[in-house]
């Protein structure tokens, strides 16, 4: 049988793991899945006969390397930071890899080696970044052969509730991790291109410059710019565009209520904050506010936020029961961001019967027969229950239905590389229809965000 090493069980692994049994018969597959935690890996393999779970520490560096040794190709589901020393196990045992995460420059450093050696580094094969290169690649390729010149791309993204478990005024939930979401858009200005102008975003006003989008069965939502919207410009062959946009979806008023947070310094992660084992939430909101001798805590925080007691953002920050004196925070040598992160997980953690939801977005804008054009296509996933979630299920089935193209000879270009070619993108996406990962496309009037041209 062909081996499949799977390190990591968490739960993004829930969805891969699943369809790779489902093949497993027909294939002549056995999946060897790796995790720290044995308990878990065995609870994903379901004692199913074509699986073996085992406790893997990749810290231990002979384990790590006979798990690889044995292996036909292997899937990292680590953090991205921890694949590299897979990655160059996988070069030294002459191992195909695949990942959903960012190629980072190590990985990247390792192009050559895989190359020299006929291997294939499959990365940021999940969602975001996954199904976003691929759904992309597909039209603008399309375009491309029909001879029509890209002049817009916007690309948006969000794991959200779904509407059926939306039940806070937030109109959200954490669907994955909550500390990228408490920290997303630090590390620099928001950039990216309009009408050929390069506009740039600081973090303190990113949640006040919101795009709006309208999903058909679904409503209205909004976007905020993510931090580098050009960073695949040279990939997706788009160095000319006039408006090149990445943005991540929430629904419409969460980007404002979010900003309530940034401004109270709530979600900086730079300094730890003294004796926070102890501090209560209202304490923990109080540390940002001025010292008043008769103003109460709720009283500083419309005040200084500029907000009414009627106003519905007051009504979201009540909900999430950040006065409450008798809550303690609990954690020790805690930043301003982790702590914003316990409180938002005691009303943002999805409950056992909540189903989450994958919204994507794309718009491109083009030129064809001195016509301009555009395609807006859209898909939304609903996820199972809190084992297949649509999270799970579009970050894993893309990185196993790779795996398997990879082992049948199918996907055949070596090096380390994104899903962005035919032989990739052809397959993947025709089969994750069959899974409810459907595309809509639609023609849409071009109107670009400069039809008079005369401001920038």
């Amino acid at each position: 049988m062909r081996t499949i090493l799977i390190i990591g069980a968490g739960r993004s692994a829930s969805s891969l793991i699943q369809y790779l049994l489902s093949k497993s018969e027909k294939e002549n597959l056995h999946l060897i899945i790796g995790d720290l935690s044995m308990t878990l890996a065995q609870k994903k393999t379901n004692n199913h006969p074509n699986a073996t779970p085992i406790d893997l520490n990749i810290f231990d560096e002979n384990q790590r390397k006979e798990a690889i040794q044995k292996a036909d190709i292997v899937i990292s589901m680590l953090p991205a930071h921890l694949h590299i020393e897979v990655a160059r196990d996988c070069i030294v045992y002459k191992k195909s890899m695949v990942t959903a995460s960012y190629v980072s420059d190590a990985m990247q450093e390792l192009d050559a080696a895989a190359k020299e050696n006929n291997l294939i580094f499959m990365n940021e094969i999940g969602l975001d970044p996954g199904i976003d290169h691929m759904s992309a690649m597909k039209i603008i390729d399309e375009i491309g052969d029909k001879g029509g010149k890209m002049l817009l791309f916007e690309s948006f993204c969000g794991g959200l509730v779904a509407p059926e478990s939306d039940t806070n005024l937030w109109n959200y939930k954490f669907t994955w991790a909550p500390r990228n979401v408490v920290l997303a858009g630090q590390g620099g200005a928001a950039k990216f291109i309009q009408e050929g102008a390069y506009k740039y975003i600081p973090y303190c006003n990113l949640f006040r410059r919101t795009e709006f989008l309208e999903v058909e069965d679904y409503g209205r939502f909004e976007a905020y710019s993510n931090r580098d919207s050009l960073k695949y410009r040279s990939v997706y062959r788009l160095d000319d565009v006039l408006t090149l946009y990445r943005g991540t979806i929430r629904r419409v008023g969460f980007s404002k209520a979010w900003n309530m947070f940034v401004q109270l310094g709530m979600t900086d992660d730079s300094y730890v904050m003294e004796d926070s084992e102890h501090m209560s939430y209202r304490k923990f909101v109080n540390s940002f506010l001025p010292y008043h001798p008769t103003d109460s805590v709720e009283i500083k925080v419309r005040l200084i936020l500029k907000i009414d007691q009627d106003d519905i953002m007051w009504d979201k920050l009540v909900e999430l029961d950040l006065f409450n004196s008798k809550k303690i925070v609990g954690l020790k040598n805690a930043t301003p961001a982790q702590i914003l992160e316990k409180i938002l997980s005691d009303s943002w953690t999805l409950q056992p019967d909540d189903k989450d939801m994958i919204v994507m977005y794309h718009k491109f804008g083009y030129e064809l027969d001195g016509v301009k054009r555009q395609i807006d296509s859209k898909m939304v996933c609903i996820g199972e229950d809190q084992t297949y979630t649509a999270m799970a299920k579009t970050v894993g089935l893309p990185v196993a239905m790779a795996t398997l193209l990879i082992l049948n000879g199918k996907i055949t270009t070596p090096g380390v590389q994104l899903p962005i070619r035919k032989e990739v993108y052809v397959p993947i996406l025709k089969e994750l229809e069959e899974y409810g990962v459907v595309f809509k496309e639609q023609a849409m009037p071009y109107l670009g965000y400069n039809p008079i041209k005369n401001f920038s």
